[in-house]
């Protein structure tokens, strides 16, 4: 999940749960703006971990180092720890008045849970077991960035601090329509150039969807009778209701994929469904075999009525190519190794430039959503005419 999302998230739960104040009071910090603050930086403190690659030019920090120390379960305690500690140092260096010590790492230990729990749910892999154990589970439930989510976490948030204040309102819900209007055309866009379009009836699906939240409440005058905590409880419930239903989907995609398995007769090694923007109705179904993988991408509003039409479903076959001395070296390089460790869906691509041979891997969990442009994660190993490595590192265009 970015980090981004991960802030609102914190910031929501400490409303939400620890009646936590708004971050940006106009009145003097105190507990419940100090809880909130916490909550947000707990939320965001595990991808910190990024921070080392100012200091590295390891390009492969992002599969061997992010999301593992600070990401970690078994060293949460110890963070939680450190972080209550500085702030209890700095509240009492400005005099501002701070729940306990006590209390502090118990809210820091939620907010980087709150982080662990919603980076498990992606596809990317989360080692929330070092350094005892260095592997990466994935719940598969939503996609790294997922734009529906964020609105859900941030969009009560922001109605609480609309209607606070009654005699301010009718300006503030129109200057927050007035802001969040164009996010529709600007996300539209962005799925656009990514190849996940979104139509323009979704589109203006969600400029009413907009209107009626901020603009409703106002001129029918019932947003100020909700209290401040109840709007933001309100936001949690929907975000934990979102979640469920992306568990339900992910369920239903899985089974379809494995019964695509078994139609094909395929000798599974691995398999998986994973979400594919722009919404939860949309899915790749992955199954890797011993010479390639399957891919097979789903929409859920479309169910098959029988095994015909979902063998009849649009799906591709990647095999690996054959393998040769240029692709058994390659393998043998470390940071290859480290590449296929992270990989979950590995295709292996050979292929001449003149005098040269290139390998490559790609892990087509990351996909590619345009075909002018290579997947998300795939690494180049280009040799020389005498077997030498020319260059490593990964493919960027």
């Amino acid at each position: 999940m970015d980090t981004i999302t991960h802030g609102i998230a914190g910031a929501l739960i400490g409303k939400a749960v620890f009646r936590g104040q708004d971050m940006f009071a106009s009145h003097p910090m105190n507990r419940g703006r100090i809880i909130t603050w916490s909550l947000m930086f707990g939320a965001i403190f595990p991808d910190s971990d990024v921070l080392r690659d100012i200091f590295s030019h390891d390009r492969l920090l992002v599969i061997t180092w992010h999301r593992s120390i600070t990401h970690s379960l078994v060293l949460l305690p110890l963070s939680a720890v450190l972080l209550a500690g500085i702030t209890r140092a700095i509240a009492s260096l400005r005099k501002w008045e701070a729940p306990s010590f006590t209390a502090l790492t118990g809210i820091y230990a939620i907010g980087i849970l709150s982080h662990i729990l919603l980076d498990l749910v992606t596809s990317f892999g989360t080692m929330i077991w070092s350094p005892l154990r260095w592997s990466r589970p994935a719940w598969d439930l939503i996609f790294i960035i997922d734009f529906t989510l964020t609105a859900i976490l941030l969009v009560p948030q922001l109605l609480a601090w609309v209607y606070s204040h009654p005699e301010k309102v009718k300006r503030r819900a129109v200057g927050m329509w007035l802001v969040f209007m164009p996010a529709p055309f600007l996300i539209a866009r962005i799925g656009q150039v990514v190849g996940a379009p979104i139509s323009d009836r979704v589109v203006l699906g969600v400029i009413v969807i907009f209107a009626a939240l901020f603009l409703l409440p106002a001129l029918l005058g019932w947003g100020v009778k909700i209290s401040h905590d109840r709007w933001n409880r309100a936001g949690f419930a929907a975000a934990l209701i979102y979640v469920a239903f992306t568990t339900y989907a992910h369920h239903v995609a899985l089974a379809r994929v494995q019964k695509f398995a078994e139609l094909e007769q395929l000798q599974v090694e691995s398999i998986g469904a994973l979400p594919f923007p722009p919404s939860l109705w949309h899915w790749d179904g992955l199954v890797r075999t011993e010479r390639g993988v399957y891919e097979l991408r789903m929409d859920l509003t479309e169910r098959p009525a029988s095994d015909e039409e979902l063998l009849a479903l649009e799906h591709r076959y990647y095999p690996d190519a054959f393998p040769n001395s240029y692709i058994e070296a390659a393998k043998r390089l470390p940071e290859v190794q480290k590449v296929l460790w992270f990989a979950r869906f590995p295709v292996t691509r050979f292929h001449k430039e003149g005098g040269e041979a290139v390998v490559e891997i790609a892990d087509l969990r990351f996909p590619q959503t345009r075909r002018d442009r290579p997947a998300g994660f795939t690494y180049r190993v280009r040799f020389g005419s005498d077997g030498s490595v020319l260059s490593k590192g990964w493919v960027t265009r």
